[in-house]
Parts: structure tokens; C-alpha cells; sequence
């Protein structure tokens, strides 16, 4: 269910009541100008990949009209739509999190907003999930057969990598995780609503908690390479957000058990297919 507080706007109809195969989660903060393309181009993927699937844009307590383009956006019909609006602003992990507990699906994608990895690419994530090959994947940046289509600038790719190597140190994150930060991921969606579930972290560091929370739970967690573009329109601020991002792995730190070295990861899925 939503998180507390928020409103649930919906499409009406039958499809409601059928088997979801993928649920897609949109976090949004003031992005009016982009979610219409964002669920424009999930429903065409459902529909064009004959995926029965439900779209949840989950509005985190938004300023501009991103909530009401969101239910006006053209979708086909076979396609659910479900706005999901919290009555504050609470960060990005509070919306995904009221976007993965309101899903149905026999699998769980969440996708950044801005389109920086064409849906196109859960394919592949799919087709491991659904092999059994692991239990979470993550789109990575940094697996060889990636393409990136605009990098990030110089600084963030150096804040990226002391980021990384600072997790792996402090936090017992396996080196075979690559790229944390991906906003592109796939779940088994039971997983997802029960990691979801437990998740505290309400700003940029939930993607902490749910890999933390994973390998104590012994899922297998792999990555995929991933076509890519930088949204230079980020809601990450390097400097307004350092202070809560070291905040809350203190916190995750004192209040979780930190897993063993090398916890359970599985082989890197191909490449996407070049454009």
C-alpha cells in the first residue's frame, strides 16, 4: 500500500483485475516536463514487448503539475496507470518505496525519471530474473558493454568513484556491485515488497539499504550493462546532499548488521543491443 499520508489516483476498468506481469515505478520530483515521455514510453514498451504491466509514478510531494500531467498522459488501454502523491516533500527512497508497495507485479522495475536508460533494456534484466539467475539486477554504468550516450561531468564521476569505494570499505558492499547509484533496477517483485517493506531510509541512500537488506536476506543480486545518458537536470545536489547521505549510512551502520565479505551476487547479464 501507499506510504502514509499519500493519495492514490488510478485508472478505472477490468484491467485492474488482471495478472500483472511488470509493475514500473517512476519517482518524481518536480517533473513536470518530463513524466508524460516517461509514461508514454512505458506503455510502449509494455504493449510493444506484449508485457502485461502496470505504471505507478510515485510524486514526492511535488510543487508543479507533475501529478496531474501524470494522469493525463496518453497511455494505451491495456496499460494501468496508478499516481501515487505524497502530501510532502520526503525524498526519493519514500517514493520508490510507496511506488514498490502499491505494485502487483511478478516483477518490480524502478526507473529514474528523464528516460537516461531506455526501457528497452529490462529485457534483459527480465530474462534473468525469470531464469533464475538471480533475485534483484541492477543496470550498471560501469560493466563493460555499456553505452554511454552523454557521460556525467568530471566531478560527479569523481564523487562517483570515492562514493564507491567508500561503501565497499565501510558498509561490506561487494566489489562485484559495481554501480549502487544505477536508477535502474529490476526485483522478483515478492523480493522487492518485502525488502521495500523494511526499508527506513527515506532519501538517497535507500539503494544502500535494500542491497544491505538483501544480502542478510541471501537474495542473489547480479548487474546487466545498460545504454545510458546523464540527465544534467539531477535532483541530486553534491553539496546539499553530503551531509544526509553521511547521516544515513551512519544510521544504516549502527542499526543493521553488516554482511560478510563477498556476499551473494551472481554472473553480469549481456549487453544491451546497440542503436
Amino acid at each position: 500500500m501507499p506510504a502514509t499520508g499519500a493519495c492514490c489516483y488510478s485508472d478505472a476498468g477490468s484491467v485492474y483485475s488482471t495478472m500483472i506481469t511488470l509493475s514500473i515505478v517512476i519517482p518524481a520530483f518536480d517533473e513536470e516536463r518530463k513524466i508524460s515521455r516517461d509514461l508514454q514510453a512505458a506503455g510502449a514498451f509494455l504493449i510493444s514487448n506484449d508485457i502485461a504491466g502496470e505504471v505507478l509514478v510515485a510524486d514526492d510531494g511535488s510543487s508543479d503539475s507533475t501529478a496531474e500531467i501524470a494522469m493525463a498522459a496518453e497511455l494505451p488501454a491495456r496499460v494501468h496507470r496508478a499516481v501515487i502523491r505524497s502530501g510532502v516533500h520526503r525524498g526519493k527512497g519514500a517514493a520508490v518505496r510507496s511506488g514498490v508497495l502499491a505494485s502487483r507485479g511478478e516483477f518490480v522495475l524502478f526507473a529514474d525519471s528523464g528516460l537516461t536508460v531506455p526501457f528497452e533494456n529490462a529485457l534483459t534484466g527480465l530474462r534473468m530474473l525469470g531464469g533464475g539467475s538471480a533475485d534483484i539486477v541492477h543496470g550498471s554504468r560501469e560493466l563493460s558493454g555499456s553505452v554511454i550516450r552523454r557521460d556525467r561531468d568530471w566531478d560527479r564521476k569523481l564523487i562517483s568513484r570515492l562514493f564507491h569505494g567508500l561503501i565497499i570499505r565501510w558498509m561490506r558492499i561487494p566489489r562485484s556491485l559495481t554501480d549502487t547509484q544505477c536508477g535502474f533496477k529490476l526485483y522478483r517483485g515478492d523480493v522487492a515488497r518485502k525488502l521495500y517493506a523494511q526499508c527506513t531510509t527515506d532519501g538517497f541512500m535507500f539503494d544502500i539499504e535494500i542491497i544491505l537488506r538483501a544480502l542478510l536476506g541471501g537474495f542473489r543480486i547480479a548487474e546487466f550493462p545498460v545504454e545510458w545518458t546523464c540527465d544534467r537536470d539531477s535532483r541530486l545536489g553534491i553539496r546539499r546532499s553530503a551531509r544526509p547521505v553521511v547521516r544515513d549510512l551512519l544510521r544504516l551502520r549502527r542499526t543493521l548488521p553488516l554482511p560478510h565479505r563477498g556476499g551473494r551476487t551472481a554472473e553480469p547479464g549481456q549487453a544491451p543491443l546497440q542503436r
